[in-house]
C-alpha cells in the first residue's frame, strides 16, 4: 500500500510539474501574441467506458511532424493543452492501447473541444504480455512433459548441457553423460528432428547457450512417432525462433570465472510471406576438472596412484540463417542451415606415484597437449502442408543433413621425478568424420472431433570413420605402435514405419502405435580387416491412455519398447590413452539393448500447487554396462552386454506459489533395481536402490529483481562391481530487469559449495580401483537487449 502511494505520489508530482511548465510557457507566449487555441477533451477505455488517467496526450506540427507541447491525463482521465500554433494534430497514448491519431477538428471561439476519446486495446500487445508472463516451469501434455528453460537464471551463461541439468527427472554427470531417471541411452533431438548439435560424444551442445532455448520436451515413454532408439526415453531441445511481425531479436554478453565469455544473438523478421530468422554465437569457455586415481593390486601390493587437473579450452562460434517461405495459406516451406566451428586446446597435466607395499618406487609427472579442429554444419528443408478442411489435418516432409569433424593432435611427456626411470612420450593424431542424413515423412488426419490417425516413414543414414594413430618415442624417433593404431569404419541404416490411432473426448482418450525399424549395421577395422556385419528387423508397439477425473485430477498410463543401439565411442576398440594406467576401450561385437517401458503418471492440482507423480517399471535385456579389467596394474574398462535390468521406481515433481513473489519447486525419484547377469563365469546378480532429489526457489524482490536457490542430491548406487557415491550441490541465480524487460542483468553461481564431487570405486577379488572428479565452482555473469518487439532473454510470441 505504502509503495502504490509514493507510485501515485510521483505520478501526480510529474504531471503537476508538467502542467505548471506548460502554463508558464503559454503565459510567456500570451505576451507576445493575442489569441490561444485550447484543447480539452476525456479518455476512456472503449471496452467498459472506464477513465483512462496519466495516458500522453501530444500536439504535433502537422508539417514538419515535430513535437509543440504535450500533457497527461487527469486521475478522471480528462486533459486541455493550450497551443500558439494552427496548423497541428493530437495524438493519444497509453500502454497497452492503440495510439490515437485526431487530425480532423473545429476551432470555435479559440477552443477545440475533443469530446469523449475512446482508446482500443491493442490486442498484439496484449498476447505479448500474455506470453512473456512468469509461466510454469513444466507443463503435462499426453505423452511428454515441457519444461520451460526461458526464465531459469541460475543457468545463464551455460550450455544447454548445464541447463539440461535443471530439468526434473534429468541428470548430467561431470563427463558429460546424460541419464533419464538414472539411466543412460537418452536420445536427445533438436526441435524434434535428429542434429549434428545433438551429438553427446563430440560435445556440440556446448555451442548451444542457455539464451537459445525456449524448452525442453522429456518424454519417457514416446509414442511410434518417434523412431525407437533412446531405452530411456527422448529429450527434445526446443531452440527459439520469433513469430512476431516486423523486426525481433535480441542480443546477450556473458562473461564469467573459470573463463567463459560469449556474445550471442538471435534477429527475426516477419513479413507477411517472409520469417527470416538468424542465430549467431561466439566465445571462449574454459572446463578445469581434478581428478584423482588409486590403482590396487591386492595379490602383490603393487599401488599406482595418481593426482591432476586437466582442461578443455574452446573458441567456439556458430550461425544459423533460415526463412519459412508461406506460399498460401496451407503451405508453408523452410530452409534452414547451420554452421558451427570449434577450435579446442586440451592441456592436462598428472602426477603418478608408484609403489610396492608402502616403498616408493618411481615418481613422475606426465604432461598433455592436445589441439583440435572442429568443424560441423547441418542444412534442413522442410514442407508443411495443411488442408482447407482442418488446421490439424497436416502432411510434412523434411530431409535433414549433418557433418561433425575433428582434426586432434595430442603429444604427451612423461618425465621422471624419482626412482627408477619411467621416461616415455608418444603422441597421437585423430581424423574424425561423422556424415548424417535423415529424410521423414509424417501425415495426420483428425478424422473427426475424436478420432486422429497418423502415420508415416524415416530412412536414416549414418556414415562414420575415425582414423587414430599412436607413435612412440624410441631413440628420438616417433614409431608408430600397431597395437594402438587403428582405422575404424562404422555405417548404419535404419528405416521406420510407424501408425498410430487416437481416440480423445473430454474425459479420456487413447492411443495405439505400432513402429517397425529395420537395421543394417556394418563395422570394420581396416588394419585387420576385422568386418563386423548385422541386418535386423524390430516390432516397437506403444499405448497411450489418459483420463481426466476432475479438473484438477488426471491419470496417464504408457507403455512402450524401445532400443539402444550401439554408437561409434562404444563399437570403437581404441578409446584413449590420456592416464594410461586408465583406459577406455570400445567393443566392436557389442550388441543392442531392448527395455520395455511402463508407466502409470497421476496429474493434480491442490489450490495453489501442482503436481504430477509417477509409477514406472522398465525391464531391459542384454544390459550394455561398462566392466573393468586389471592386467600389470593397468586398468581396461570395456562395455560389454551382461543380464537383464528390472527396475521399479517412484517420481513426483511439484510447484506451490503460495503468493505473488515466492514460487517452490520440487523433484523426488526413488528406484529399486534387480540385476541379473553373468560374464567370464563371474555372476553379476544383485539388488539396488538410488535415489535423487531437487528442490528449487525464486523469490520476487522489489524494483524486478528475481533470486532463484536450486538444491540438488544424487545417492549412492551399487555397480556391477562396486559402487559410485552420492553428492549433493546447490546453484544460485539473481536477475534484475531494467526498462521494462527491455534490458536484463544475470548472476549465476553453479555449485556454490563447489560439492559436486563424483567418486568410484571397483572392489574385486584381485584388485581395487579408485577415481575421484570434480569440476568446481563457476561463476557468470551476463546482460541482454531485446530490441524490436522482443525483450531481452523472453523470445515471446508463439513458436510455428
Amino acid at each position: 500500500m505504502i509503495i502504490k502511494q509514493w507510485l501515485g505520489f510521483i505520478r501526480k508530482y510529474f504531471q503537476n510539474t508538467i502542467f505548471f511548465w506548460v502554463l508558464m510557457f503559454n503565459l510567456s507566449m500570451a505576451l507576445a501574441q493575442e489569441k490561444s487555441i485550447l484543447i480539452v477533451g476525456s479518455l476512456v477505455e472503449d471496452a467498459s467506458g472506464q477513465p483512462v488517467p496519466y495516458a500522453t496526450v501530444a500536439l504535433y506540427d502537422a508539417t514538419s511532424r515535430s513535437l509543440i507541447t504535450g500533457a497527461t491525463t487527469t486521475d478522471n482521465g480528462s486533459f486541455k493543452i493550450k497551443t500558439y500554433s494552427r496548423d497541428f494534430y493530437v495524438e493519444i497514448s497509453f500502454m497497452g492501447y492503440k495510439t490515437k491519431s485526431i487530425s480532423e477538428f473545429q476551432v470555435v471561439d479559440g477552443k477545440v473541444d475533443l469530446g469523449i476519446v475512446h482508446l482500443e486495446p491493442n490486442n498484439q500487445a496484449l498476447e505479448a504480455v500474455d506470453v512473456t508472463g512468469e509461466v510454469s516451469k513444466t507443463v503435462f501434455k499426453l505423452d511428454k512433459r515441457v519444461f520451460n528453460v526461458g526464465k531459469d537464471i541460475s543457468s545463464t551463461g551455460m550450455s544447454a548441457l548445464e541447463v539440461l541439468n535443471n530439468v526434473p527427472s534429468v541428470n548430467v554427470s561431470i563427463e558429460g553423460a546424460i541419464t533419464l531417471r538414472g539411466s543412460s541411452g537418452v536420445q536427445i533431438l533438436i526441435n524434434g528432428k535428429p542434429s549434428v548439435l545433438a551429438d553427446q560424444s563430440s560435445n556440440a551442445l556446448g555451442t548451444i547457450t542457455a539464451d537459445m532455448i525456449e524448452s525442453i520436451e522429456v518424454i519417457t515413454n514416446p509414442s511410434a512417432k518417434y523412431e525407437a532408439s533412446g531405452t530411456s526415453g527422448i529429450l527434445n531441445i526446443i531452440i527459439k525462433k520469433e513469430d512476431k511481425e516486423g523486426w525481433n531479436g535480441s542480443i546477450s554478453a556473458n562473461t564469467g570465472s573459470p573463463d567463459n565469455h560469449s556474445i550471442g544473438g538471435s534477429i527475426n523478421r516477419r513479413t507477411e510471406k517472409f520469417n527470416l530468422f538468424t542465430q549467431f554465437g561466439v566465445g571462449y569457455r574454459s572446463l578445469p576438472e581434478n581428478n584423482e586415481a588409486k590403482n590396487s593390486n591386492l595379490i602383490n601390493g603393487e599401488t599406482v596412484f595418481s593426482k591432476g587437473k586437466e582442461f578443455r579450452n574452446e573458441t567456439f562460434f556458430n550461425i544459423t540463417l533460415g526463412t519459412d517461405y508461406h506460399l498460401n495459406e496451407f503451405n508453408v516451406f523452410t530452409l534452414s542451415g547451420n554452421f558451427a566451428y570449434e577450435i579446442e586446446d586440451q592441456p592436462s597435466e598428472t602426477n603418478f606415484s608408484f609403489f610396492e607395499e608402502n616403498n616408493l618406487i618411481s615418481k613422475w609427472v606426465r604432461k598433455e597437449t592436445t589441439d583440435a579442429d572442429n568443424p560441423k554444419w547441418q542444412y534442413e528443408f522442410n514442407w508443411k502442408k495443411t488442408f482447407p478442411n482442418n488446421e490439424e489435418h497436416t502432411f510434412q516432409l523434411s530431409a535433414l543433413g549433418s557433418f561433425f569433424g575433428k582434426d586432434q593432435a595430442s603429444f604427451f611427456t612423461d618425465t621422471t621425478l624419482e626412482g627408477d626411470n619411467v621416461d616415455n612420450n608418444q603422441r597421437t593424431a585423430t581424423t574424425f568424420q561423422q556424415a548424417d542424413y535423415t529424410f521423414k515423412a509424417d501425415y495426420v488426419d483428425p478424422l473427426s472431433e475424436e478420432y486422429t490417425i497418423e502415420t508415416g516413414a524415416q530412412y536414416v543414414i549414418n556414415d562414420v570413420g575415425n582414423d587414430f594413430t599412436v607413435k612412440d618415442l624410441i631413440d628420438n624417433v616417433y614409431v608408430t605402435n600397431d597395437n594402438l593404431t587403428n582405422n575404424f569404419e562404422w555405417n548404419q541404416k535404419v528405416l521406420g514405419i510407424y501408425a498410430t490411432g487416437a481416440y480423445e473426448n473430454d474425459i479420456w482418450g487413447i492411443k495405439l502405435g505400432l513402429r517397425v525399424e529395420n537395421t543394417d549395421l556394418n563395422t570394420l577395422l581396416t588394419n585387420t580387416n576385422e568386418a563386423n556385419s548385422r541386418n535386423f528387423t524390430n516390432l516397437f508397439p506403444t499405448v497411450h491412455s489418459s483420463y481426466k477425473w476432475s479438473e484438477n485430477f488426471s491419470l496417464q498410463l504408457g507403455y512402450s519398447k524401445r532400443i539402444f543401439r550401439p554408437r561409434l565411442w562404444d563399437l570403437n576398440p581404441f578409446f584413449n590413452i590420456r592416464n594410461n594406467f586408465n583406459i577406455r576401450v570400445g567393443n566392436p561385437n557389442l550388441q543392442p539393448e531392448f527395455t520395455n517401458s511402463y508407466e502409470l503418471t497421476s496429474i493434480y492440482t491442490i489450490g495453489k500447487a501442482s503436481m504430477s507423480s509417477s509409477l514406472y517399471h522398465r525391464y531391459t535385456t542384454d544390459v550394455v554396462v561398462r566392466v573393468s579389467t586389471f592386467e600389470n596394474n593397468v586398468t581396461v574398462r570395456r562395455p560389454e552386454n551382461i543380464g537383464t535390468n528390472s527396475t521399479i521406481g517412484f517420481e513426483t515433481n511439484g510447484k506451490w506459489s503460495p503468493n505473488t513473489w515466492l514460487t517452490l519447486t520440487g523433484d523426488f525419484n526413488f528406484n529399486y533395481f534387480d540385476r541379473k547377469g553373468t560374464f567370464e563365469s563371474q555372476v553379476f546378480d544383485f539388488t539396488g536402490r538410488q535415489w535423487s532429489t531437487r528442490l528449487g526457489s525464486k523469490i520476487g524482490l522489489p524494483s524486478d529483481i528475481d533470486v532463484e536457490l536450486n538444491g540438488n542430491y544424487q545417492s549412492g548406487f551399487e555397480t556391477v562391481q562396486g559402487e559410485q557415491s552420492g553428492y549433493a550441490f546447490m546453484d544460485f541465480g539473481l536477475r534484475k530487469k531494467i526498462l521494462k524487460g527491455k534490458i536484463v542483468l544475470n548472476l549465476g553461481i553453479r555449485d556454490v559449495f563447489a560439492s559436486r564431487i563424483e567418486e568410484r570405486f571397483i572392489n574385486q577379488p584381485t584388485f581395487e580401483v579408485y577415481n575421484f572428479e570434480q569440476r568446481g565452482r563457476f561463476f557468470t555473469f551476463g546482460i541482454s537487449y531485446g530490441f524490436g518487439k522482443g525483450e531481452a532473454m523472453t523470445y515471446s510470441g508463439r513458436r510455428r
